[in-house]
């Protein structure tokens, strides 16, 4: 049965807020040193060095085609979607809790939670079918940070791609549905090692030895190269990763690339760009290689504290059907406006519009398939903690 987010969302909030935070303290108003000095020790960590925070996501959609493909994801109608399947009634998209451990050398972070979200990026993983506690971790890995090592950190275990203009939480995007690249160009996660350094103040390059595309052991045998570079200014950032190596079951016969580069445009504190672009290419096990690549554009315009609307712009060509079962290329059009609450509490209401060059989009008692597809849909996320 499908659970309706709105209780939970309630029930979060009412657990998660606490007394009002205090106004901060004017440096003015301060003790003088010397009675500073013989006021006790502050009180330790209440948490003895963890980090706890979280999230509840959920959504209302409406798709106007009215489709009706039950094969389609399990139930799930809005294609070319992700996280956002459902239409016509409240769903859960994700609910997770996030536990952090960092000292100076060692530590570990963990990504647990439930919902559409954990389900369909677990989908195609083997480990996860075996082994159903798999289902509900986004991401867990151990952190080992060098004494004199210049900066550099080691993860080894479960973590998200780098690749990709976007995240797989909603909270941290600026649209609400996730973009065409993000959904069928890029995997979610990956199971290996992987180390960064910072050559420079602002520039980071990386290293990982990872599996197949979303599987713990699928090709366990970490045969997959990642590589990474992260160039932050304070007017742009310029992401650029590839990965290279075996994606089929049972094999290490034909080799998959992914060239992922994202361009992040930081003009003011009010406006904000990114220019996503993929480019993806599978060998086959007999012979030649399908392919797919697109480019993508948003934007996010802050109005005020409270209000703010971001548009998204992006065509996706899968030009052997790899992808998304058909070939095909695929413009999309988005426009999200974003209502804060407060720092807990974020509203988004966003209209969405996808057009193929093929009739691909299903509309129910309809026998004839729609080259386009309109949705609208209402998000409603909770984000609580950090707790230290």
């Amino acid at each position: 049965m499908r659970t309706p987010f709105c209780l939970l969302v309630l029930a979060v909030s009412a657990w998660a807020a606490g007394p009002a935070t205090p106004d901060p303290v004017d440096i003015n108003d301060q003790a003088p040193a010397a009675d500073a000095a013989a006021a006790p020790a502050p009180p330790p960590a209440k948490l003895n060095g963890f980090v706890i925070s979280g999230l509840v996501d959920g959504y209302f959609s409406l798709n106007f085609n009215h489709p009706n493909n039950p094969a389609y994801y399990a139930g799930g109608n809005n294609q070319l979607h992700n996280f956002d399947i459902n239409y016509g009634q409240p769903e859960l998209s994700f609910a997770k809790i996030t536990i952090d451990k960092s000292d100076k050398m060692l530590g570990f972070h963990v990504d647990a939670g439930i919902g559409q979200t954990m389900r369909l990026i677990h989908a195609t993983d083997p480990a996860a079918i075996d082994h159903k506690a798999l289902r509900y971790f986004e991401q867990m890995y151990a952190i080992a940070k060098p004494n004199h090592a210049h900066g550099l950190e080691l993860d080894f275990g479960q973590f998200v791609t780098s690749a990709g203009g976007e995240v797989i939480e909603s909270t941290s995007n600026w649209n609400y549905t996730r973009s065409l690249l993000f959904a069928w160009a890029i995997p979610y996660y990956h199971f290996g090692a992987r180390a960064s350094v910072p050559v420079t103040k602002t520039f980071t390059v990386g290293a990982q030895l990872v599996n197949a595309w979303n599987t713990v052991n699928g090709n366990g045998d970490f045969k997959n190269v990642g590589l990474t570079t992260a160039l932050v200014k304070e007017k742009y950032s310029w992401f650029a990763n590839y990965y290279v190596g075996p994606n089929h079951p049972g094999t290490s016969v034909g080799k998959r690339n992914l060239l992922d580069s994202t361009v992040l445009l930081t003009p003011n504190s009010k406006v904000n760009i990114y220019i996503n672009g993929d480019y993806g290419r599978d060998n086959r096990i007999g012979g030649g290689y399908d392919q797919w690549y697109g480019l993508a554009a948003a934007a996010h315009i802050q109005l005020n504290k409270q209000f703010a609307f971001a548009p998204r712009v992006e065509f996706f060509n899968d030009s052997n059907g790899y992808s998304t079962g058909t070939r095909q290329v695929i413009k999309e059009a988005t426009l999200t406006g974003e209502y804060k609450y407060n720092d807990h509490m974020i509203g988004r209401l966003e209209y969405r519009h996808d057009v193929s060059d093929k009739a691909f989009f299903d509309r129910g008692a309809q026998t004839a398939k729609a080259k386009a597809q309109s949705t609208v849909a209402l998000g409603l996320m909770y984000v609580f903690g950090p707790y230290k």
